[in-house]
């Protein structure tokens, strides 16, 4: 996290593209709104396109604008997004499924900076940064995943990745405890966490919504609760039913689950789980643990965490 922090704040210094990669429910739209607020255009607008959603039909009007009398039923001039992002930042959500038709228009504008609104005839000068984000996989050696190269080469100058929640698991007991706080103050509940049993099965589990699906899960966990404390019968039956085989968990699940219900206290982690300090300490190495949640990486390893649950001030 502290990592994901410096990228972050090392970008948001600077008024270059940004392409950010990772898989549906990451954070990659936190991560857009974490540069903006920490860059020098914090006051200006952040326009959210979602480039999915956008038909050719229509985009030229959505994006560049239009002016009076341009089609039927044009009674004024409209601004586009793009104009309406003038000053600011244009974030271009999942812009890896747009069409190679809309890739080419927008290309142009990104390029010089200038549009020409639907029937107008002179151009209209705007500066906006760009920050893009789509959900498929740069780096698989597939071409670039939907983009034009050349689009891809002009958005991939600052470039984060965010992992998927999967990838790293030690981040599922702090997730827990902000998102009980959260829904704590939301819904005027008093939940004091999770038992360990629960914490292991979501430990077990491999998130293919990501933070998003987790966040969803704990929501869901409230409306469900019959005790002070969150117990597997409190799950949603779809997950609830993939645990009933009560599969023995490992051991760096065991491993978080004792640190997280000990709040970190490595003496009584290491008596809850019958190990020695030292083995323990050897245990925390081995799963690269070096702190309360804290991930330790390897040397030349990047370290990208999705940002979730660390406000949006850097």
């Amino acid at each position: 996290m502290r990592d994901l922090k410096a990228s972050i704040r090392n970008l948001s210094s600077t008024d270059t593209n940004v392409l950010i990669s990772g898989e549906t429910g990451t954070g990659k739209e936190l991560v857009a709104q974490m540069i903006q607020e920490n860059s020098r255009r914090r006051k200006a607008p952040f326009v959210c396109i979602n480039c999915a959603a956008i038909p050719d039909s229509l985009l030229e009007s959505e994006l560049f604008g239009y002016e009076r009398g341009a089609f039927t039923g044009a009674h004024c001039a409209q601004p586009g997004k793009l104009e309406l992002a003038d000053g600011g930042t244009v974030f271009l959500d999942e812009i890896g499924d747009m069409s190679q038709y809309a890739q080419a228009k927008i290309l142009r504008a990104f390029e010089s900076r200038e549009i020409h609104r639907l029937g107008g005839n002179r151009p209209v000068r705007l500066n906006f940064r760009i920050i893009a984000a789509t959900n498929q996989d740069l780096d698989s050696g597939n071409g670039v995943a939907g983009l034009r190269r050349d689009l891809y080469f002009r958005l991939n100058v600052g470039r984060i990745h965010i992992p998927a929640l999967r990838e790293r698991k030690a981040d599922i007991p702090l997730l827990s405890d902000y998102y009980i706080r959260h829904f704590n103050a939301q819904f005027g509940r008093e939940v004091r966490g999770l038992t360990n049993q629960t914490l292991n099965a979501l430990l077990q589990y491999d998130w293919p919504g990501n933070v998003r699906e987790f966040r969803n899960i704990v929501e869901a966990m409230f409306v469900n609760l019959r005790t002070s404390e969150v117990s597997l019968m409190d799950l949603p039956d779809p997950l609830r039913r993939q645990f009933s085989g009560d599969r023995t968990p490992g051991e760096q699940e065991r491993l978080l689950c004792a640190l997280s219900s000990t709040d970190w206290n490595k003496s009584k982690a290491a008596r809850q789980l019958c190990w020695s300090r030292m083995t323990l300490y050897r245990r925390m190495a081995k799963y690269s643990l070096t702190g309360k949640g804290a991930l330790s990486e390897p040397p030349g390893k990047q370290v990208c965490v999705a940002p979730k649950a660390i406000g949006t001030t850097v």
